[in-house]
C-alpha cells in the first residue's frame, strides 16, 4: 500500500485543521464535507461536496465525522465511501463507541485495512497539528500509516490491536469530561466568592487542582462555552455516553452520569 490519493471526510474543526496539516506536510489530500467548498477558505480548493469527485483516486481516507450516525452515512450510507473499488485503508480518527468501532470489520470489504486513530487536542492543536493520536491496529498497518499522523500530530500512542485505540480515548475523554465540568464549576463558585478568574486559574496550574482544561482555558476554543448538542460541550457529552457504552459489565456508572449531567447543564461563561 502506498500513501497516495488521501481523502479526509469531515472538514469541520478538528478535520479541517488536520487537511491543512496534511498538506502541508506535502500530500496531495483532498477533504469531503456536506456543506460547499467556499466555506472553507484557502483550503476550499481542495475540499468537494461531490462524493463521486472525492472518490476519484481514493486509497486512504480518514473519517472525521461527529458520530455514529455520520460514520454510517460516510462509510455505507449517503456516501457509501467503503465501496469505493482501489480503496486501501480507513482510518477512523472520530470518538466512537469502542463497541461500534470493532463492528466495522464485519461490515467493511475485508480487503481494506483498518485503524482506529482518534486524536486528541481540540481544535488549535489540530490547527497547529499537534495533535496526539490514540491508535489501534497491526504494528505493520501502523507503522505504514505514520506519516500521515506524524504530519498531524507530535504524540502517537500504540494501544493494541484494531479497536484498542478507540477504548483508550472514550477512557481518557470521559476524564477530559470531567477536568471540564468540574473546571467551570470551581470557576462559578469562585465568581460567587469573589475570586479572581486569571488568579485563580494561575494558582491552579501550579497546585494539585492543575488539569488540562484548566491549563489551557484561554485557548482552548469552547472554553467558556454552554451546552448546546452542536458544539463541543455537546460531543464531550457524547464521549461519555460513549465510554458508557464500553463500560465494564456490573461497573457503577453513576459518576459518568452525573458528569454528563453537569456538561448538561453547563450555561455560557462571560469574558
Amino acid at each position: 500500500m502506498t500513501l497516495q490519493g488521501i481523502g479526509l471526510a469531515g472538514c469541520g474543526r478538528m478535520g479541517a485543521g488536520m487537511l491543512a496539516a496534511l498538506r502541508r506536510a506535502g500530500f496531495d489530500a483532498k477533504g469531503f464535507d456536506v456543506r460547499p467548498p467556499a466555506g472553507f477558505g484557502t483550503l476550499a480548493p481542495h475540499v468537494t461536496d461531490e462524493p463521486a469527485a472525492f472518490t476519484q483516486g481514493l486509497r486512504t481516507l480518514l473519517t472525521v465525522v461527529r458520530d455514529i450516525a455520520q460514520t454510517d452515512d460516510v462509510l455505507f450510507g449517503a456516501q457509501g465511501f467503503a465501496a469505493t473499488p482501489g480503496l486501501e485503508r480507513i482510518i477512523v480518527c472520530s470518538t466512537l463507541s469502542p463497541r461500534y468501532v470493532l463492528s466495522l470489520r464485519d461490515r467493511v470489504p475485508a480487503r481494506i485495512t483498518l485503524i482506529d486513530a482518534p486524536m486528541s487536542g481540540a481544535q488549535i492543536a489540530a490547527d497547529e497539528a499537534r495533535l496526539s493520536f490514540m491508535l489501534g491496529g497491526s504494528e505493520a498497518d501502523l507503522d505504514a500509516a505514520q506519516p500521515l499522523f506524524a504530519a498531524m500530530g507530535r504524540h502517537f500512542h500504540r494501544m493494541g490491536g484494531y479497536g484498542a485505540g478507540m477504548q483508550a480515548k472514550v477512557l481518557n475523554n470521559l476524564l477530559a469530561a470531567a477536568n471540564t465540568a468540574m473546571t467551570r464549576l470551581v470557576l462559578d463558585w469562585a465568581d460567587d466568592a469573589g475570586l479572581d478568574e486569571d488568579a485563580l486559574l494561575r494558582l491552579i496550574a501550579t497546585s494539585s487542582g492543575q488539569n488540562w482544561f484548566a491549563a489551557g482555558f484561554e485557548t482552548i476554543e469552547f472554553a467558556r462555552d454552554g451546552h448546546d448538542p452542536e458544539n463541543t460541550i455537546g460531543i464531550l457529552v457524547k464521549d461519555v455516553a460513549s465510554a458508557l457504552d464500553a463500560a465494564p459489565e456490573g461497573a457503577d456508572t453513576a459518576l459518568p452520569r452525573t458528569i454528563q449531567m453537569a456538561l448538561r447543564n453547563l450555561k455560557a461563561r462571560d469574558r
